[in-house]
């Protein structure tokens, strides 16, 4: 296991290109301490990917510094830095058989066939690759072979880290929740540092014990999963995370209260804003209650998902959704009201924090 401290990472895949705010990376400064389990999380295009090669050594940054356990590694190559990594789409020898091929990264660093067989067998086991121990893999199916992949990723005890890129993909859906759950399960027994790239909100928050969420390049929140639900630092952490996402609503502020319309939010104190700043309210769909009373909305759609209804409003020309408990019934006449403890100011896109009863 290792601790990875990234420094000011910036990169533009263009070298011509001078413009920071394309860099596919900007600013990005994180460390991921000893025995961590960690989900780079965001849409396709973020730079996720682009940070977890930068971390591996497949692309040299631009700007900043690469370390591990305190030692500079940025100009190092890959097979330099005692890192595996796991990739969206298999990497293995399809003339070997399963075992050969799971064997093959030990038997490369002359490790004993005693230890070879143990830590083959485990990861057998673990990966449900029995059956299969024996074939070759240019037999395999798309997921078999992933599984494959994974095992190569895991095989190794001496590795300072394991990266996997999105690597359940290409899984049968039924498998992945199986596979993500031993992969944890390992993670704590082993105490290796994980770093797991994903796009999927599901992977990333039931992988991880600290989510990083990348948003245009930056990183833009790194928390638990319950961080990222009650206190999303950022417009787009709101969106992104929860099903549905946050309503952002433009807002004003008056003093210490924040306003939406005729809906009116009590604040700590009257926060010291610049004139400029874009505010806005955000509210997840979980304080939203429908009321008789409150501001009025037409309602636009309901959808039914089982556990909970998914209420689709217009309020004063504004998109609100709110989750209706299944048995409670629609008001005749609706309204919405937020509930205070799930109410959040931003600047900017920004979170505005309010924190020991004094302006900030």
């Amino acid at each position: 296991m290792a601790r990875i401290d990234l420094s000011n990472i910036k990169h533009a895949y263009d070298a011509a290109d001078t413009d920071e705010s394309k860099f596919a990376l900007r600013h990005v400064n994180q460390a991921f301490e000893h025995g961590g389990a960690y989900a780079l999380l965001g849409p396709s295009g973020c730079g996720k990917t682009t940070l977890l090669n930068i971390i591996s050594g497949l692309v040299h940054p631009t700007h900043g510094r690469v370390r591990i356990d305190g030692n500079d590694v940025t100009d190092l190559p890959t097979e330099k830095r005692n890192i595996a990594q796991v990739f969206q789409f298999p990497v293995i020898y399809d003339t070997m058989t399963v075992r050969q091929n799971l064997e093959f990264p030990l038997r490369n660093r002359g490790v004993s066939s005693a230890d070879i067989k143990r830590r083959v067998d485990h990861v057998i086991a673990m990966t449900g690759l029995g059956p299969l121990a024996k074939l070759r893999a240019r037999g395999l199916s798309a997921d078999e072979k992933q599984k494959v992949s994974l095992g190569r990723g895991l095989v190794r005890e001496d590795v300072s880290a394991v990266l996997f890129d999105e690597p359940l993909t290409v899984i049968d859906p039924e498998v992945k929740w199986t596979l993500r759950t031993q992969l944890r399960e390992l993670q704590r027994q082993s105490g290796m540092t994980m770093i797991y790239v994903t796009h999927d909100q599901t992977e990333a928050l039931t992988f991880a014990s600290s989510v990083v969420v990348m948003h245009e390049g930056q990183v833009v929140q790194v928390g638990t999963p319950k961080d990222l639900f009650e206190r999303p630092a950022h417009t787009f952490v709101g969106y992104f995370i929860g099903s549905p996402g946050m309503n952002v609503l433009p807002t004003k502020v008056e003093g210490a209260n924040m306003k939406l319309g005729e809906y009116s939010a009590a604040l700590p104190w009257a926060p010291r804003l610049k004139p400029t700043a874009k505010l806005e309210l955000g509210v997840r769909p979980e304080f939203v209650k429908l009321a008789g009373e409150g501001i009025p909305v037409s309602i636009e759609r309901v959808e039914d998902v089982g556990r909970h209804r998914i209420v689709r409003t217009r309020m004063q020309g504004l998109a609100v959704t709110a989750i209706l408990p299944e048995r409670e019934e629609l008001p005749a006449s609706p309204h919405v009201v937020f509930d205070p403890e799930g109410v959040h100011l931003y600047a900017d896109g920004w979170r505005v924090e309010f924190t020991g009863g004094r302006a900030p």
